[in-house]
């Protein structure tokens, strides 16, 4: 397939072999008498491998479609009939959008980016107005994720005082969350007229996405009980009545990172303790991921500003109408779309250009 970056059997963008090769090892240990005996193992292979499968039928329809394409083409060509080349035209783009998509797929080639995502979503200073914002774009990648089939389970909410909210977290379950969300990390720039200024002034919000890899128990990371200050409260906001009879509540502070979890939505004190057990193992992982990148940056004499008001992206709804990716320089007039979970060109956009600085 000329699109292709490599041949099918040496690796390049795409392996053919290699991913044959997953697909047969993943069936083998379907066959395995104990598969079952861990039930949540089991439903993470067998989604691995309807994943896997699903890539190969894609690059193999996409090889149908380029040699029809082919055989039309010179079929016209020998016949001199000019009335297909609409045709060829419109299935020549539909097939580059398709190729395009399909390579955004394979640019997930991190050992994490197969992993279900925790999103946190923090307003900045501001109250009211950068907290609605905040209940805007918690929207946003909720909209989004409904868009590409992913699950959505809600882990922590705080509402705000008067409206928005303090923070939310959200675990977004699918193949690849991660390797999309991870595109999402950094602060996001509203500027609009605020609803809630009497005067109609304009407006400029900050809120803060923070996006890290699910990690399971199979990944060794460190957690000692001494470590750990484990607090218990009564639930509010999102989550159903039940959560506000009881303290089931947790709050986990690990000592020496002065990293904080909280989970409030499950029904009981131990599920909520194991989801921010999880939460807790994935910040671990992604700081100890972020220490060894700062280290590379070092040696290479890198420098980069991680200050709260160095945007990745700014939304303008006044006085004019454009949502702009300051790393990318990806824009869009409408905003509306953007906010309604239309972000598949921005991250597209990101995922290339990592891609072109390694």
């Amino acid at each position: 397939m000329r699109w292709q970056s490599g041949s099918k059997s040496s690796g390049g963008l795409f392996d053919l072999d290699l991913k044959q090769e997953l697909i047969e090892n993943f069936e083998v240990k379907m066959t395995a008498p104990d598969f079952w005996d861990d039930n949540d193992r089991a439903q993470g292979v067998i989604a691995e491998l309807n994943a896997v499968k699903s890539v190969v039928e894609l690059y193999e329809r996409l090889n149908v479609e380029q040699d029809d394409l082919q055989t039309m083409l010179e079929l016209a060509e020998e016949e001199g009939d000019e009335s297909l080349e609409a045709d060829i035209a419109a299935g020549v783009q539909e097939l580059v959008r398709k190729v395009n998509e399909f390579e955004l797929q394979l640019l997930l080639n991190q050992p994490y980016d197969k992993l279900n995502a925790i999103l946190e979503l923090h307003p900045g200073a501001g109250g009211t107005e950068s907290q609605d914002w905040a209940q805007m774009l918690y929207r946003m990648y909720t909209r989004w994720a409904e868009k590409k089939g992913f699950k959505v389970e809600l882990l922590d909410y705080l509402p705000g005082d008067e409206a928005g909210i303090k923070s939310v977290t959200l675990l977004v379950k699918g193949y690849n969350a991660y390797g999309y969300l991870k595109a999402e990390k950094g602060v996001h720039r509203l500027v609009r007229i605020s609803p809630f200024d009497a005067s109609g002034r304009r407006h400029t919000s900050f809120a803060s996405c923070d996006t890290m890899p699910e990690i399971a128990d199979d990944i060794e990371i460190e957690i000692r009980s001494e470590d750990l200050k484990v607090d218990t409260y009564r639930a509010s906001g999102a989550g159903g009545q039940h959560i506000n009879k009881t303290e089931s509540a947790i709050r986990i502070t690990h000592i020496p990172s002065g990293i904080v979890v909280s989970c409030q939505t499950q029904r009981s004190q131990i599920q909520n303790r194991e989801s921010a057990m999880t939460m807790l193992r994935s910040k671990l992982y992604e700081r100890k991921i972020e220490e060894q990148q700062k280290q590379l940056a070092e040696i290479r004499g890198e420098q980069s500003d991680i200050a709260w008001g160095s945007q990745i992206r700014s939304y303008v709804f006044h006085p004019y109408s454009m949502v702009k990716d300051h790393r990318t320089a990806v824009e869009t007039g409408n905003v509306g779309a953007v906010m309604d979970g239309d972000l598949d060109a921005f991250i597209d956009g990101y995922l290339r250009g990592q891609i072109k600085q390694d």
